[in-house]
């Protein structure tokens, strides 16, 4: 469910008409929904009311600072995967004993940042980084909780640019060398070992995989407790999908999933923490657009919008499916007529959708790209040097722009001519 429908024949935001945020905002621009965002977090905490837990915003999906104050302020925790992700995490006013540090690639000044700031757990992705934590602990004389990813060799059967818990993906420690990996964590000094975390994709859209890898790692929970290491955490990552299409298919439910953590590690008696972003934050945000042209090509036509691949990149990067809605209801029974939509950017890949069913469209009409909140924005670029996508956040009858779109003054400003050119 989101917030995100058509009254009187026009599509709104909650009680605002999108119309309205791309006169006064252009086009393209993001628009988020924060009871969508509320009431997606409230799902997975009720999820997970049998037990202790934390559910931690995944800042990859959406970094912006008032979706993060928004999240922190409902009681989430967040899940960083880099420097800069953690300082925005701070700024937002999350304290650091609900930032979970994860990523493949922490280095020693992000790692230090994380320590003097503060810092829930480091999910150690690998035997060097787990040493080069160590190491910078001894230095400091600090010690921090560690959780160590295993890779528990499980296909999410999602996306092979998204799936994260296969044996020949980057992520993790593959679980068949997980107790020599956690005998050697127990024996360096400034880390104190709590848990266990994995994660193994997403927009996984059976449950059947979650339960495959919760298993394995309940077996080796009770096998590292038999070893002596205090297992207390289990971090199970994220990666519950959404329906981006509108038809009768739909993805398994916050409830649902939260019903196989309890029937795979609910004995265990381990607090547990969650990382969803795309669940929470994917459904509360569409990407507004403003149609340039409607160009008659030889075989079809083409729909030409103001927003391009740098603004969305998922359908050029993976291929992916959103719906392209009009801002103004078509009547019942209104004909439709296929249109390849695309951008203005120089790439052929610059295609959102190809033979989209939509009414008649002119120049100026007005479509939404739905479930656009996450990993739109976040992976936003000035490509063709086209202006960052701004942003803008929807509460009841009133909006504001969370993200301003900068001026190409501002973004000349950015680079330097060294003095001898």
């Amino acid at each position: 469910m989101d917030h995100f429908l058509y009254r009187n024949g026009e599509l709104f935001a909650e009680d605002v008409p999108l119309s309205c945020i791309a006169q006064q905002v252009g086009t393209p621009v993001y628009v988020y929904s924060a009871a969508t965002l509320t009431r997606h977090f409230g799902l997975f905490r009720q999820a997970l009311d049998w037990t202790d837990h934390l559910v931690c915003f995944a800042v990859k999906s959406n970094s912006n600072l008032a979706v993060l104050k928004l999240m922190g302020d409902l009681g989430a925790g967040m899940d960083v995967v880099s420097g800069g992700e953690y300082a925005r995490a701070k700024a937002a006013g999350v304290p650091g004993d609900r930032i979970v540090f994860s990523g493949v690639g922490k280095t020693v000044p992000e790692m230090r940042m994380a320590i003097e700031g503060g810092i829930r757990q480091f999910n150690i992705e690998s035997e060097p980084e787990m040493r080069a934590l160590s190491a910078l602990c001894v230095s400091m004389g600090a010690t921090v909780p560690v959780a160590i990813r295993v890779n528990p060799d499980v296909d999410a059967k999602t996306h092979e640019k998204i799936a994260t818990g296969k044996s020949d993906n980057k992520f993790g420690i593959p679980i068949s060398r997980a107790m020599a990996v956690y005998a050697e964590a127990a024996s360096l000094p400034g880390l104190r070992v709590v848990g266990v975390d994995v994660h193994i994709g997403s927009q996984l859209t059976d449950l059947a995989p979650f339960r495959a890898a919760y298993l394995k790692v309940a077996e080796l929970t009770r096998a590292l407790r038999a070893e002596g290491h205090d297992i207390t955490r289990l971090d199970l990552g994220g990666g519950l999908g959404i329906p981006y299409r509108r038809d009768n298919s739909a993805p398994p439910l916050p409830i649902e999933y939260g019903q196989v953590i309890r029937e795979t590690v609910g004995d265990l008696g381990c607090e547990i923490e969650i990382e969803p972003g795309r669940n929470i934050v994917g459904n509360a945000g569409v990407l507004l657009s403003r149609v340039i042209y409607v160009k008659n090509g030889e075989d079809r036509d083409f729909l030409i919008v103001d927003a391009a691949m740098n603004d969305l990149l998922r359908p050029a990067m993976y291929g992916s499916h959103h719906d392209i809605v009009p801002l103004i209801e078509p009547a019942v029974g209104a004909p439709v007529r296929p249109y390849d939509v695309v951008g203005p950017v120089c790439e052929s890949g610059d295609t959102f959708q190809k033979g989209a069913d939509l009414p008649e469209l002119a120049a100026g009409g007005l479509v939404a790209f739905r479930s656009a909140g996450a990993y739109g924005a976040v992976m936003a670029s000035e490509y063709n040097s086209r202006p960052l996508v701004p942003e803008v956040l929807v509460q009841g009858d009133h909006f504001a722009v969370i993200r301003a779109r900068p001026t190409f003054e501002e973004m000349l400003a950015r680079d330097s001519i060294p003095a001898w050119l």
